[in-house]
């Protein structure tokens, strides 16, 4: 697979994460690195997000609707493979910008 595949196949949950930074270890190129911090930056967002909502909704039932705030986070996985697919070096929005310079153990 070449660096574009695997950049989109980055978003595609941690497996494809995995797959994508496995198989491009050896050949990866500046898309490919960028998209995986990316992608890595974003589950680490939605995994933090989703625990801190589902604390706030088990003790306030009355604020489930922020549950739907979840849609937002699927928003900026679909812009991220949208911008891997057009091989751009975009951030995702609001969070993506932290993400740059993150992991090292990337490249």
């Amino acid at each position: 697979m070449n660096n574009k595949n695997l950049s989109i196949i980055s978003y595609i949950t941690l497996i494809g994460w995995l797959i994508a930074y496995f198989s491009g270890k050896e050949k990866a190129d500046s898309l490919l690195k960028y998209h995986l911090r990316q992608s890595l930056g974003l589950m680490i967002v939605s995994i933090a997000f989703n625990i801190i909502i589902r604390i706030l909704i088990s003790i306030t039932p009355a604020l489930a609707f922020l549950g739907m705030a979840g849609l937002l986070i699927l928003v900026f996985w679909v812009l991220g493979i949208i911008n891997a697919a057009n091989g751009a070096e975009k951030p995702v929005p609001l969070f993506g910008k932290m993400f740059e310079d993150k992991f090292a153990f990337i490249g």
